[in-house]
Parts: structure tokens; C-alpha cells; sequence
């Protein structure tokens, strides 16, 4: 089967806009890259000028390597279980590299408005007020950069910051002796709070949290406890999730135990925290359990369970909203992070535009892009095309009810899935469906768009693509 190649651009250069050029290239298609900042990596670049990188001094990351690697370029085997962001970085520097991937990357060169024109394709305008035009758009500007407030009754008096924004106890304020809130119980919640609890900086460290959150370790049995972790798609996801109810208690322990609130749901109804040392902390009262605030009054907040404190600073853990600021939001948005997608990556009624990264993928986001990549590539040539439009909102309304429909009902989960049952589908069953469909339905919208300034060119299958 052959069609013609779409002149394709790409937002961010981050790691979902990485494996996504990887595989257009991988396909012959050409394409263009357009990234703000100077460098790639988005969140994993440490002090990106772009202010994308939520990355703090001391991260390492909570996924183990051996579930980060990506399937055509494992991690060096002298990495650690759990690198630090620096690793991640360089890891993803040599990925570029070995694929030949900065070439088509424009640095310090973001798109700023996208408009969709009519007939299909789209008009880009970037930062050096450059208008250029393209076949097929890949939005793959991270969903990790946006930070979300939460609102409380009342106003507070001493300083407040997002964890976005953290940086180490020095920066961007002095975190010593001070009266510390961390708002929040998620994995950034949790360094941080742990960090600034060190008894050498004489803080008070409060931590805050409104649902409450299961803790699992970082290692089980001496080996890192995510090797444990791998859903099968013949047995019901709902039994899966039961016994790893049963079994959390019994590996860790519950969160009062520590402390901390009980939950307000079960286990994997909520992302869990990897944390081996907030309980820890917990335990040897260096960071104080809190539940959620119910107003402030000066410096002081008052909490749900009638207690209150004083605070010289608030940090609130309390994650991102999905933003796509080169869209018109009466045209594209995602509103309390609720963006509908098919397979989560294809906007119903648009068949020239492509997302890619936007999940909260269990156990991690690396293998999910490559797996989306995989589909992205198949579908720029013609060997893969979408159901109708009916179809393709049931599905979306079946994949979230499955993915999410056991999950608390918050901007953090909308976007939950498991990789391993995701990835599952797309292979077994997605890619085959669509290549049947390519077979039927013939060359994609875009080998029909007019006033092409090139002639567009015949494509092959790419070796190792789909098949």
C-alpha cells in the first residue's frame, strides 16, 4: 500500500515530541519539529528557559529504569534503578542523537498560534512571526507545565509558590526556619515535603492533603517494586484491581498507620505516591499530617478537622492543567483537564491533527509515547485509518469508563490509563482494525489537500513499523 506523505509539524521536543519524530522519520515522512526553548527534554530539562520543567534539584525519578527504557534504545545498564534527572536528560540527549533527531528540530522557535484551514491542514505562526503550513499537526507540548491552584475561603499572608517552581531549600526562597504547608500528597508532594523536613533546616513542615493517597515503595523483595507490576489483558482489569487492593496492606502498610488521613477511596482508585522515606518522616514526626485546609485567616490556616497553624509559606503539590496555548480555546481546550480523544490521541471530526503524551500513564509515560508513536507513523501513510466519527466517540466514552470510570472524579485522573493494557489494544487490536479500514477507504484527507509548494512523494512501509 502506498499513499502520499503529509508534510508534518511537531509541538515540543519534549519525550513525546522525540518518539514522535523518531517514528515519522523511521517512515520516510518529513517534518519539522518546533520546540521554544533552546533544548530538548521539556520537564526533564533542569532550568529549562522555556519554564517547562518541573524538575527540582534533588528529582530522581520514581519509575525504575528497567520500566523506562524505550524498546529500540535501552537505558545504559550502569544507570542506577531510579536516575536522577540529569541521567534522564543525557538519556534523552544520546536518543536525539543516535536517531538523528536535532536536525529537524527548530530551537528557540515555538508555535504561537495554530490555525486550522479550511479543506485541512493548518497555518502555524511561531515565535519569529514566521506563517508556515502543514499537512498534519502533532501536539506534543506536555500536560506537566501549567500549574493548578487549588481555592480556599479566606486570604494568607505569608508567601505562596507552586512546586512548579521548586527548585532546592535555597531557591527560589529560603526554606530554613520557617513554618513550611505542602499542599499536597502526590510524588512532588512528597520530595518535597521530605526535603524540607530535614531537622538541619529547623523548619516546621506541615503536610496537607484533601483526599488522602496509598504509599507504595520504591523496592520490594531487594528489587525495584514497578519489575512487580504488569496488568494482563486476559484477566478482568476489576479482579487485577482487587487483588492488588488486598495485597497493598500487606506489602506497605495503610496510610494511618503513618499518620496520615485514610483515603477517600481504595487503592488504584487514585494515582498512588512512591515515597520510601515520607513514612519515614511521618514516623519520626519530622513532617506533620494534616488534612485538607478550610479556610485561611492571615497567617493562619485552618483546617477540616478544626485544628489551625501558623505558616510563613505555602507550597502547593497540587498538579496541572492541560493547556494548548497555540489553539483558540472555543476551538480546542480541555476544560478540568477533560480533553476527548480516540485512543487518546485523535479529536473526532479533525483527522489532520494527532496528540501525543497526554496520559497519566501507569506504571510510566516512556513506553506509552513509543507505543503512540507507533500508531502516529502508520497513520501518517496511509497504513492506518480512523472509524467513523460515531464510532469513534463510543469508543472514547468505552476506553474512559474503563481506564478511569473506578477512579476518583478529579482534573488529576482524567487522564489515567494503563500502559500495559493500552499498548495491548493498539497492537492486537487497533492497528490491524485500521489498516483494514486504510485498505477499504484509500488515501488519507491530506493526499487531497491543495496548493501543496512541492510535489508530495509516494511512500513505503518503513522497516520495523507496524504491521
Amino acid at each position: 500500500m502506498s499513499t502520499y506523505l503529509p508534510r508534518t509539524a511537531v509541538i515540543g521536543a519534549g519525550i513525546s515530541g522525540l518518539t514522535s519524530g523518531k517514528m515519522l522519520a523511521d517512515y520516510g515522512v518529513p517534518y519539522t519539529c518546533f520546540e521554544s526553548s533552546d533544548r530538548i527534554g521539556g520537564n526533564w530539562a533542569f532550568g529549562n528557559p522555556n519554564g517547562h520543567s518541573s524538575a527540582y534539584r534533588s528529582l530522581h525519578i520514581d519509575t525504575s529504569r528497567h520500566q523506562l527504557s524505550f524498546r529500540d534504545f535501552p537505558m545504559p545498564d550502569e544507570y542506577p534503578d531510579f536516575p536522577h534527572h540529569s541521567e534522564i536528560k543525557r538519556y534523552l540527549d544520546s536518543y536525539a542523537q543516535t536517531f538523528g533527531l536535532l536536525d529537524n528540530i527548530e530551537f528557540e522557535n515555538g508555535v504561537t498560534h495554530a490555525r486550522r484551514l479550511d479543506g485541512g491542514g493548518w497555518e502555524l505562526e511561531t515565535q519569529r512571526g514566521e506563517r508556515r503550513r502543514f499537512d498534519l499537526l502533532v501536539v506534543a507540548n506536555g500536560h506537566h507545565w501549567d500549574p493548578r491552584f487549588p481555592e480556599f475561603p479566606g486570604e494568607f499572608a505569608g508567601t505562596t509558590m507552586h512546586a512548579h517552581h521548586y527548585i532546592d531549600p535555597k531557591t527560589p526562597h529560603e526554606f530554613s526556619d520557617k513554618r513550611i504547608l505542602v499542599v499536597g500528597l502526590g510524588n512532588s508532594a512528597a520530595d518535597i515535603a521530605v526535603e524540607l523536613s530535614s531537622k538541619a533546616l529547623g523548619n516546621k513542615l506541615t503536610l496537607s492533603t484533601r483526599s488522602g493517597a496509598w504509599i507504595v515503595p520504591k523496592y520490594f523483595a531487594g528489587k525495584p517494586a514497578d519489575r512487580y507490576y504488569h496488568t494482563s489483558p486476559y484477566i478482568p482489569f476489576s479482579w487485577q484491581r482487587k487483588f492488588m487492593q488486598v495485597m497493598q496492606p500487606m506489602t506497605a502498610g495503610r496510610p494511618e498507620d503513618f499518620g496520615l488521613p485514610t483515603p477517600n477511596h481504595k487503592f488504584f482508585e487514585a494515582h498512588p505516591t512512591q515515597s520510601v522515606e515520607l513514612p519515614l518522616r511521618l514516623g519520626s514526626g519530622d513532617v506533620i499530617p494534616k488534612p485538607n485546609i478550610s479556610r485561611f485567616d492571615g497567617d493562619t490556616v485552618h483546617f477540616e478537622d478544626g485544628t489551625s497553624d501558623d505558616f510563613d509559606i505555602i507550597i502547593y503539590a497540587t498538579g496541572y492543567n492541560i493547556t494548548f496555548p497555540f489553539f483558540d480555546p472555543d476551538v480546542i481546550s480541555a476544560p478540568d483537564n477533560r480533553i476527548d480523544l480516540y485512543k487518546r490521541m485523535f479529536y473526532p471530526g479533525i483527522d489532520d491533527l494527532v496528540f501525543a503524551g497526554f496520559a497519566q500513564a501507569t506504571p510510566t509515560l516512556f513506553p506509552f509515547v513509543e507505543c503512540q508513536a507507533r500508531l502516529l507513523g502508520a497513520y501518517a501513510v496511509g497504513r492506518y485509518r480512523l472509524p467513523s466519527e460515531p464510532e469513534m466517540r463510543r469508543v472514547i466514552a468505552e476506553d474512559q469508563q474503563f481506564f478511569t470510570g473506578h477512579m476518583l472524579d478529579r482534573p488529576r485522573h482524567t487522564q489515567q490509563l494503563d500502559h500495559y493494557l493500552y499498548e495491548h489494544n493498539i497492537r492486537v487490536k487497533e492497528i490491524p482494525a485500521g489498516l483494514g479500514r486504510a485498505r477499504g477507504q484509500g488515501a488519507p484527507a491530506w493526499a487531497r489537500v491543495e496548493g501543496h509548494d512541492e510535489p508530495m512523494v509516494a511512500a513505503a512501509a518503513a522497516p520495523g513499523g507496524p504491521q
